[in-house]
């Protein structure tokens, strides 16, 4: 089998500029990545824009979600996806939402309150990079976080699931034991449910910034293990 091509999928408040350290760090290894750019105005048309980053990758694909994307990557039945990685990411099963598994657990103290604005999206204050979204990063990190968020849309959180992909896929889960966005418990449910490998870290919502180097040294192990088949 060809070597497996990485496509990044951001999460909520990101864009694909938070896989920049990832993609270096890939690169570096000499594996081949892509950031699908997702509009992050629904679940369904989030999954579309993944798999039309798919279709312009010639060979195997691993999938990459961060936080919400978990539910993206999962949508997806591309033949050519061989496995899936989770960073810190929310996998809902068929018929559950992303908010069903996002407010199972008890929110951290530090958990922002989501609302949405007039227009049915939902965005992130400034304070909350640094107390809640991305607390490990640097002041300036922080920064540029805030001023690149992307705001997320209700359907995304209220769309119910389809079969996800991850029954039929290995999957690996990098779970964040420092995550003030999703608690460790609820990651460790969902890595559980999926029987992903899971690689726990003490790292915060948004290691692809803050701990790249973990999050390399994951999709490297899966990148092995579909070669490796």
């Amino acid at each position: 089998m060809p070597d497996p091509t990485i496509v990044l999928a951001h999460g909520a408040w990101a864009d694909g500029s938070s896989w920049a350290k990832v993609i270096l760090g890939l690169r570096a290894a000499g594996i081949n990545s892509v950031a699908a750019p997702l509009p992050l105005t629904s679940l369904t048309d989030d999954i579309a824009a993944l798999d039309r980053v798919i279709a312009r990758v010639n060979g195997p694909v691993i999938l990459v979600g961060h936080a919400y994307a978990g539910a993206v990557i999962a949508g997806s039945h591309s033949e050519q996806v061989k496995a899936l990685v989770y960073i810190t990411a929310l996998a809902p099963d068929e018929g559950e939402t992303v908010a069903d598994v996002f407010y199972r657990s008890e929110p951290h103290p530090s958990a922002p309150k989501l609302a949405p604005d007039a227009d049915g999206l939902i965005w992130l204050p400034q304070d909350v990079f640094a107390t809640a979204f991305a607390p490990h990063a640097t002041a300036e990190e922080q920064a540029v976080l805030f001023a690149v968020q992307h705001p997320i849309a209700l359907p995304c959180i209220g769309t119910k699931a389809g079969r996800p992909l991850w029954k039929d896929r290995p999957t690996w889960f990098l779970l964040a034991e420092s995550d003030h966005m999703i608690v460790p418990e609820a990651q460790r449910f969902m890595a559980e449910r999926m029987q992903a490998q899971i690689r726990p870290h003490a790292v915060d919502h948004i290691p692809s910034v803050t701990a790249p180097h973990v999050v390399v040294h994951i999709i490297r192990e899966a990148a092995r293990a579909v070669a490796a088949h």
